[in-house]
């Protein structure tokens, strides 16, 4: 989505109420999830038709291979590099690792392979999404319960303000998550404690950015700017006050 285009959204976002804020960033980043699965799989068909047909071949970097592999759910591949000694931390631009996407593809076997060779549990994209955040924002409730049995952080904060139970709509991983905080003595004051943190924590980078001359407004890989990845947080119209 354009910056533009956000900015000319705000008057419409400020007027809604909360939980549809948070509905409209989950939808919203979902679909960027969908869409670099599509594009990972769609790299990984060319990428094995590169080395079938070209004689010579084409060398990929092996933590490329090791994305490719997990977008084509390819077990045996994956564990073949890991095994070579490639790390199963190994991310593509937008900072998504082969444990994100196969927490969004529903692949337990695929979590535990990862997760034997060490893959970091909490892991977070370019818009602080953890694996736990994307199997429960896809209703897995297998990989819930196995990311939270391997140490995922139930209060981890995304770029939109939101923690796993926030954006999880299946009532099954819901209700495991929820207990898995209470159990742990997870108080709504620890929760909104730990909002702010990191809602403080966000305003002083995007600051020291403006200190320093840097832009705002300008375009990463994926399109989007700094002062978008907040601006659907609950927090977001603390921008204004930013340079």
């Amino acid at each position: 989505m354009e910056h533009q285009q956000l900015i000319e959204e705000m008057p419409i976002v400020e007027q809604m109420p909360t939980q549809e804020r948070l509905t409209l960033a989950r939808k919203r980043r979902t679909f960027q999830l969908r869409l670099w699965l599509q594009k990972e799989k769609e790299f990984g068909k060319r990428s094995a038709k590169y080395q079938k047909s070209n004689k010579r071949g084409i060398c990929f970097n092996d933590s490329v291979v090791l994305l490719e592999a997990a977008a084509r759910n390819d077990i045996d591949e994956v564990r073949r590099l890991l095994m070579k000694g490639v790390s199963p931390d190994s991310c593509n631009e937008d900072g998504l690792t082969a444990l994100h996407q196969c927490c969004i593809d529903d692949n337990e076997s695929m979590l535990l392979l990862l997760l034997e060779y060490g893959a970091n549990v909490n892991a977070e994209d370019s818009e602080r999404w953890t694996p736990l955040h994307a199997a429960a924002t896809c209703g897995h409730l297998k990989l819930v319960r196995i990311l939270i049995a391997r140490g995922a952080n139930l209060l981890a904060v995304n770029a939109d303000g939101n923690m796993p139970y926030d954006i999880c709509e299946d009532d099954a991983a819901l209700d495991y998550i929820e207990t898995e905080m209470a159990r742990r003595g997870v108080t709504q004051e620890l929760i909104d404690d730990t909002r702010a943190a990191t809602e403080k924590q966000m305003l002083i980078d995007l600051k020291k950015v403006a200190a320093a001359g840097g832009s705002l407004e300008y375009y990463d890989e994926q399109g989007a700017t700094p002062v978008s990845f907040m601006f659907f947080a609950p927090f977001y119209h603390k921008l204004e006050n930013i340079g």
